[in-house]
């Protein structure tokens, strides 16, 4: 039977008190730290500046970590990724959120910290805001790697190479950069059925909802006590509906 468990605090202190080879699959979403030109830029904007739209109607609590400059970055999440590493199983898998700012970082992070890189996976956003006279910024990415040989006999799915979906809106928004569920539940799909997901920057949950929904259990980290307040609403939400109907689990969480 699936469960889940929530750490509140910082992700290399709680990953330091994991126990070796207890997780099948690490999925996370970390700050991206992206789109400073200048050392104001880097340090005056928060993440709500970075990654809502002036003026919105809904205002969403910001979250720290979004000021360090790119080699910071980088040796940030390499140690991020050692500490996974030791975390999960032999053969299995990391997939890390990154736009096109931070992909190089975040491919150098991977490797520094052990992984076999693996590939890209494009996230295709069909509703991203269009700029005039230039391209749309509809894509963000996942780079995904193993801990060594992978066996492909332990969970034979083909899964396809592009993900789809936009980021939820209105009241369905939780988090500044919240990831949309129906998507999350294809990427999950890389841990075999009935293993372990960890996710270190959890947010409001939506990595460990589709984990849940998915029939694979989660462990997740989160600094900030008010998204990880509404983690726990929806893991548990998520728990109780899996356990009810599996089958009939929505995406309402």
């Amino acid at each position: 039977m699936t469960n889940y468990t929530l750490y509140r605090g910082d992700a290399l202190t709680r990953l330091s008190e994991l126990p070796a080879a207890s997780v099948d699959c690490v999925i996370c979403d970390p700050p991206y730290n992206s789109g400073g030109r200048t050392t104001q830029e880097r340090v005056g904007r928060s993440a709500r500046d970075k990654y809502t739209t002036a003026g919105a109607k809904k205002v969403l609590p910001d979250f720290p970590g979004e000021n360090k400059d790119q080699r910071s970055y980088g040796f940030w999440l390499s140690q991020l990724l050692a500490e996974a590493y030791r975390i999960t199983a032999d053969g299995g898998t990391a997939c890390i959120f990154t736009d096109w700012r931070q992909l190089p970082t975040t491919t150098d992070a991977m490797q520094a910290g052990g992984w076999l890189w693996r590939g890209i996976v494009p996230w295709y956003k069909p509703a991203a805001r269009p700029q005039k006279g230039r391209f749309t910024q509809n894509s963000e990415f996942v780079v995904w790697g193993s801990k060594g040989a992978m066996d492909g006999d332990r969970n034979p799915v083909y899964l396809r190479g592009l993900l789809e979906g936009s980021q939820p809106s209105g009241a369905k928004r939780q988090h500044i950069t919240q990831k949309p569920v129906a998507m999350m539940r294809e990427l999950v799909k890389i841990c075999p059925p009935g293993g372990t997901i960890l996710d270190f920057t959890a947010g409001s949950g939506s990595t460990g909802v589709a984990a849940l929904m998915e029939g694979r259990s989660f462990v997740g980290i989160e600094l900030t006590d008010h998204y990880a307040d509404i983690a726990e609403q929806r893991l548990e939400r998520a728990w109780q509906d899996t356990v009810r109907a599996p089958e009939s689990a929505d995406f309402t969480v």
